[in-house]
């Protein structure tokens, strides 16, 4: 399982740790990560995903899933956030196609 938000791809970074004789030795900053399990509103299933504490927030902001999802770049996301949100994008066309004909 490798260290990367499945949202928002934020993933391990490397620094220097700085001594107080100001020796600098290599060290790791590990992402804040957390398992969550999300629902999904279009889908009406909820997700197992690992993502960041601030994508957390950013998903909270943004008004759930769904539409972080929408408005996410594919690029970032996992295979598996990928998949979702194509999955909500069609979704989400066939329920604003059932709106328009009714």
């Amino acid at each position: 399982m490798s260290r990367r938000c499945e949202l928002t791809g934020k993933a391990v970074l490397s620094g220097n740790r700085v001594s107080h004789s100001n020796r600098k030795t290599r060290r790791r900053f590990l992402p804040n990560l957390v398992n969550v399990t999300l629902t999904s509103d279009v889908l009406k299933r909820s997700v197992k995903l690992r993502v960041s504490a601030n994508a957390l927030k950013t998903v909270d902001h943004r008004g759930g899933l769904d539409a972080f999802l929408l408005k996410a770049h594919t690029e970032e996301l996992s295979p598996k956030a990928a998949e979702l949100k194509r999955a909500v994008a069609k979704a989400t066309v066939a329920v604003a196609s059932v709106a328009v004909a009714a």
